[in-house]
């Protein structure tokens, strides 16, 4: 990418940005290398790095904590050096950092693929890093317990140390020697201990001088009473550097072994931190990842210049590359059209580098080869450099090197020199650049250049808005529309005479003003159109505001609809329930009435059976009616009211069809034929039918199917007492062979066993039941038993 370009786009202050998000060197070494990139897979690639990243920032922080750079200790140890204990540590930190990154996205893979596929390249070395934090401390120390040998050296030397020191005090504190000393202390030179005696003393104190005062009035002496003791300190010092030396070169070679891994788990974790930098920048600018293309397409909606106050930026919408390549923005100076050049220019530079741009979602950029950019003034005096010339020598250089994979950026073209041939030269370099199918953005101040917009293919007008009645431009940006001096309003509403500004007028050329009025017409053509959009989407508002309400009244109905459906077959439940109950009663008063006879219990048993059938075959006949959602299939209603036995009528509260099967008594109550129920209704809930062909009753087959689709196969039991288990076990047993089930499954859990044992002794027992056994290894085993229901 020319490097010009990303100077004068201030691509280097959005990676300023980039590495405040850093958090480690590693991740700043490679956003000081972060270029724009010209594939477009590699493109996507890194802007699907940012997105993933960004959605880890949002949900919570990715653990990267203690990444530092080993790359030089990782060398060392490669050609065989002893590291050091921090370097140590810091191996440790990394091995720590790469298996957290590797245990996070392997519970996470799912959710960011891309990541989670540099993070799977990670080699863990917990031994490593173990055996580096048993051995050294986190002030980078070696531990006493770093080896047995090393804890036994220490505990010499503290012994040695004490006893050295224990000593020379005994010798500060005597009369006999205090009066030697310059001072009643023990203190140290060349790490020997030692004692500061008068130099005019020192035939009385026999030792070794180690060192004389700066004056020379002090000498250090090593009594001889210490130095045995002190050589033998020295000793195990010594031992104790061998043997420190000896563990970190053990570590160091353990280190060695796995050198090429550990950099590789550098680059990756270096990697994953570009990636986290990059998701936390685009949260923090709320930028987007958009679309990329390599037709040359531009279309950026509501795009902010990243580097402008978030609260102060004005958005604008961009588009070019499908109904025209060019565009041509004009307008006031200050009004933002050197903005919207940089807006665009470091917008493409960013998403081509990984980056996401801050603009509303959907917006798309093309990758480009080449961005080129003449912005801002480079006169210089020393190379004898006009305005003119200093623009020039850029566009000149951009008219050799330009192609149809370019966006070029001109500020101002044209500028610098006389009008007339500014705007020719302004034209005959636009018809060059865009022959050689760039995408091209401009600026400029003259009016020629609105006409030449107009009258050419795949060149289009665009202008930053100026509010002449406050004087001040709004920034947005319009295209579509050439920009206008406003001069002369200006100078009108600033007080400028009438007669001066018709004076100036009159210096017009029949062209320029010709060009004004159509300026003046476009603009009120383009407010009259706002305004009919706004009234528009007004219309459009309260349409939407009243189909909404129409929805809300729809569903209302529907809803009041689904209660009264609802209350119907809570009503036909209960009308259910209340002969099953009072069958039940039957059978109890029918056994209790056994025992007392003290009957054949064979014969009673066969009671009981019938009994029990009576109650499924009700089940069996009401369940369907029930199930078919009590929808009244279609009537017609007799307009007589005169009630006989046999007349079809219609028991309204239920939504049933049925049959009298007598006349109304005097009290207004007649007794209906509902299927297999039996009802006393009151005339007034009840509707006369015409009569119809009577339609075939279902078959038995289709109500045994119908049952058995309502029937689960397997009944869930875990968490009930035994007696609430019962009570379901019987009624499911009976529900299962009225639907017509052959094996059905009872979930008990394994549990203490008492629910098992409560169950399978109560099915043991059950009339319905053929055969049971507990699950095989894949139905649940012991937990679950498996019942065989006769037919």
């Amino acid at each position: 990418m020319n490097e010009r370009t990303l100077r004068v786009l201030e691509f280097a202050k959005i990676k300023e940005l980039l590495l405040a998000q850093a958090s480690s060197a590693l991740g700043r070494e490679r956003i000081e290398e972060l270029q724009p990139m010209t594939a477009v897979e590699s493109v996507n690639r890194a802007l699907r790095e940012t997105t993933e990243a960004r959605t880890i920032y949002r949900t919570g922080e990715f653990p990267l904590k203690g990444l530092v750079d080993v790359r030089p200790s990782l060398r060392r140890a490669a050609l065989g050096a002893v590291l050091q204990p921090h370097e140590l540590l810091d191996i440790a930190a990394l091995c720590a950092c790469s298996r957290r990154a590797f245990g996070f996205f392997r519970e996470r893979g799912e959710e960011y693929p891309l990541l989670a596929s540099y993070a799977q390249q990670l080699v863990s070395f917990r031994s490593l890093e173990d055996a580096i934090a048993e051995a050294i401390d986190e002030f980078a120390e070696v531990k006493d317990n770093a080896s047995s040998k090393l804890r036994s050296i220490r505990n010499d030397i503290r012994t040695l140390q004490g006893r050295l020191k224990q000593r020379l005090e005994s010798m500060v504190r005597s009369p006999a020697i205090q009066k030697y000393l310059q001072e009643p202390l023990v203190t140290m030179r060349n790490e020997r201990y030692v004692l500061p005696v008068k130099v005019e003393y020192r035939s009385q104190v026999p030792g070794i001088i180690h060192d004389q005062s700066a004056s020379g009035s002090t000498l250090f002496i090593e009594p001889m009473a210490a130095v045995e003791i002190s050589n033998d300190l020295r000793r195990k010092l010594l031992e104790e550097e061998q043997e420190v030396e000896r563990i970190l070169t053990a570590l160091s070679q353990e280190v060695q072994a796995v050198a090429g891994p550990l950099r590789a788990n550098v680059d990756i974790l270096a990697q994953l931190d570009l990636a986290m930098a990059k998701g936390k920048l685009s949260y923090l600018l709320q930028a987007t990842e958009p679309y990329m293309n390599e037709e040359g397409y531009i279309n950026l909606k509501n795009a902010r210049h990243p580097l402008l106050p978030a609260e102060t930026v004005v958005p604008n919408n961009v588009y070019l590359g499908r109904e025209f390549s060019v565009l041509l923005i004009t307008g006031p100076n200050t009004g933002g059209k050197t903005v919207t050049l940089k807006t665009v220019g470091l917008l493409a530079l960013m998403a081509q580098a990984g980056l996401h741009i801050p603009a509303d979602e959907g917006s798309e950029l093309a990758v480009f080869e080449k961005i080129f950019a003449d912005i801002g003034d480079e006169q210089s005096i020393e190379q004898s450099l006009s305005t003119f010339s200093s623009h020039m020598t850029n566009i000149v250089e951009i008219t050799q090197q330009a192609d149809h994979r370019s966006l070029v950026l001109l500020d101002e073209l044209g500028a610098g020199t006389d009008p007339t041939e500014g705007a020719a030269l302004a034209m005959a370099i636009i018809d060059h650049l865009y022959s050689l199918g760039c995408r091209l953005l401009a600026t400029t101040h003259y009016s020629e250049l609105k006409s030449y917009a107009y009258q050419t293919a795949g060149v289009q007008n665009a202008s930053v808005e100026f509010d002449v009645e406050t004087l001040r431009p709004t920034y947005r940006l319009r295209i579509g529309l050439p920009g206008k001096s406003n001069a002369f309003e200006i100078s009108t509403r600033l007080g400028l005479a009438e007669n001066i500004i018709q004076h100036a007028r009159a210096y017009l050329t029949g062209e320029q003003l010709r060009v004004e009025d159509l300026l003046k017409q476009l603009e009120a053509t383009r407010l009259q159109v706002k305004e009919e959009q706004m009234v528009a989407q007004a219309l459009r508002g309260e349409a939407e505001a009243k189909a909404a309400e129409l929805s809300r009244r729809l569903e209302q109905v529907r809803r009041q609809e689904q209660k009264i459906l609802e209350t119907a077959k809570q009503e036909a439940r209960a009308l259910v329930q209340a002969h099953k109950q009072e069958i039940e009663r039957m059978l109890s008063d029918l056994r209790q009435a056994l025992e007392q006879a003290q009957i054949d219990r064979a014969g009673a048993q066969q009671v009981l059976e019938e009994a029990r059938q009576s109650l499924r075959t009700l089940q069996a006949q009401t369940a369907p009616s029930i199930s078919q959602e009590l929808s009244v299939p279609a009537v017609k209603i007799a307009k007589d009211r005169d009630f006989q036995a046999g007349d079809e009528v219609l028991v309204k509260h239920l939504g049933q069809r049925g049959r009298l099967l007598e006349d109304p008594s005097e009290n207004g109550e007649v007794q209906v034929q509902l299927g297999a129920l039996r009802l006393v209704c009151r005339v007034e809930q009840l509707e006369k039918l015409v009569s119809q062909e009577k339609s075939s009753a279902p078959s038995s087959f289709n109500m045994v199917n119908m049952a058995r689709t309502r029937v689960p196969l397997e009944l869930d039991l875990r968490g009930k007492t035994v007696d609430e288990a019962l009570l379901e076990i019987d009624k499911y047993l009976d529900d299962a062979s009225v639907a017509g089930l052959s094996t059905v499954r009872i979930i008990h859990g394994k549990g203490t066993g008492a629910l098992r044992n409560g169950v399978r002794e109560f099915i043991s027992k059950h009339q319905q039941v053929k055969s049971y056994r507990f699950g095989g290894p894949s139905e649940g085993g012991s937990g679950v038993t498996v019942v065989e229901l006769l037919r």
